[in-house]
């Protein structure tokens, strides 16, 4: 085995397309060319990190679902919320700065925190054991995901957002908005 080297017409080593979209999908293959290095620079591809990003894949397609199975909460407390919803709409400001600024595998690094960090409440909202707080926190993060990822997983998003229950299409919806007060640091 040889070093590692660029996809190259000339050395003959390229990846048909058609066989990536067939193994991982559309989304998958999309995912993992822009989260593994900046605009830039050549990708690698390697079949662990396409593997790795149709694992991620198909933990956001799961929490997603989890959360529209889940039943609804009845009571708690809100300080989990408060921090889902702050983690959701600093992910989204984040997102969108990378975005503009053409960062997109850093865009892609803040979603995949934001999903680290939804898989834990889901967990207990989908096993009846949270509060309508943070069920509606995870809900709204869950909407603010959907929408961070459809610019790199357009086919992803859209099945999350009609499982989320919305009527209109994810690709129609404008930019979410982040609220100011949920991304400022109160303490350093």
């Amino acid at each position: 085995v040889g070093s590692i080297e660029k996809m190259s017409k000339s050395k003959k080593n390229t990846v048909d397309p058609d066989d990536i979209f067939e193994s991982f999908g559309a989304d998958t293959a999309r995912w993992f060319t822009l989260s593994d290095s900046p605009p830039e620079r050549d990708v690698i591809w390697t079949e662990s990190g396409a593997e790795g990003s149709f694992r991620f894949v198909q933990r956001v397609w799961r929490l997603v679902s989890e959360l529209a199975a889940a039943p609804v909460a009845q009571s708690g407390e809100a300080q989990d919320a408060l921090a889902i919803r702050k983690a959701a709409h600093k992910a989204l400001k984040l997102v969108g700065e990378d975005i503009e600024r053409l960062a997109f595998n850093k865009a892609i690094a803040r979603c995949y925190e934001l999903v680290n960090e939804l898989a834990s409440p889901i967990a207990a909202v989908s096993a009846g054991k949270a509060d309508a707080a943070l069920a509606t926190a995870c809900r709204e993060a869950a909407d603010i995901l959907a929408q961070l990822i459809a610019p790199f997983m357009p086919h992803l998003a859209e099945e999350c957002w009609t499982a989320l229950g919305h009527a209109t299409m994810i690709g129609t919806q404008p930019w979410p908005v982040f609220d100011p007060a949920l991304v400022t640091e109160n303490e350093v």
